[in-house]
């Protein structure tokens, strides 16, 4: 009996050396983990930190980049109402342009009539001494260059026409 009970103890005591082996084992497999997991995380922090700095540069280039375009966006617009205000003061001016070029063709008809008329010259000496030029139709004023000129103030011949366009 006192054979079997040493065997026994010596079978207890075996298996508690291995159980602390195992034990040791753990722990020290545990502490690698742990050193390991201590390292990746603080791995992650730094990799953390920078990502939020990177966040942050980011953040400020773009609110830099915000001012920019706002001042930009004040800058065109301040520059669009300074058109409209210079297109508002130019306005009537194109539109007496316009109603110029729509009365051209008729202008132009008068003034070639006007050249053409030029171009007939005065009447010979024989029919202008003190005959007065009268339309076609009857009486009237008679047709000559006196615009401006009052009565009795004769410095050119009635029959001349002039242009000044």
């Amino acid at each position: 009996m006192i054979r079997e009970a040493n065997a026994h103890l010596v079978a207890v005591h075996q298996r508690a050396a291995e159980l602390e082996r195992r034990l040791l084992a753990a722990e020290h497999t545990v502490r690698a983990q742990a050193e390991r997991l201590a390292c990746h995380d603080q791995q992650l922090r730094a990799a953390l930190d920078e990502l939020g700095r990177a966040k942050d540069r980011e953040i400020f280039a773009l609110r830099e980049q915000l001012l920019s375009s706002e001042a930009t966006v004040r800058s065109l617009q301040a520059a669009v109402d300074q058109r409209d205000q210079r297109i508002q003061q130019l306005q009537p001016r194109a539109d007496l342009l316009q109603d110029i070029t729509r009365q051209r063709p008729p202008l132009a008809a008068l003034l070639a009539t006007l050249e053409e008329a030029e171009e007939l010259g005065p009447l010979p000496a024989s029919h202008s001494h003190g005959a007065e030029l009268l339309l076609p139709d009857g009486p009237g004023p008679p047709l000559g260059n006196n615009l401006g000129k009052e009565e009795g103030q004769d410095d050119q011949s009635p029959a001349v026409f002039g242009t000044t366009v």
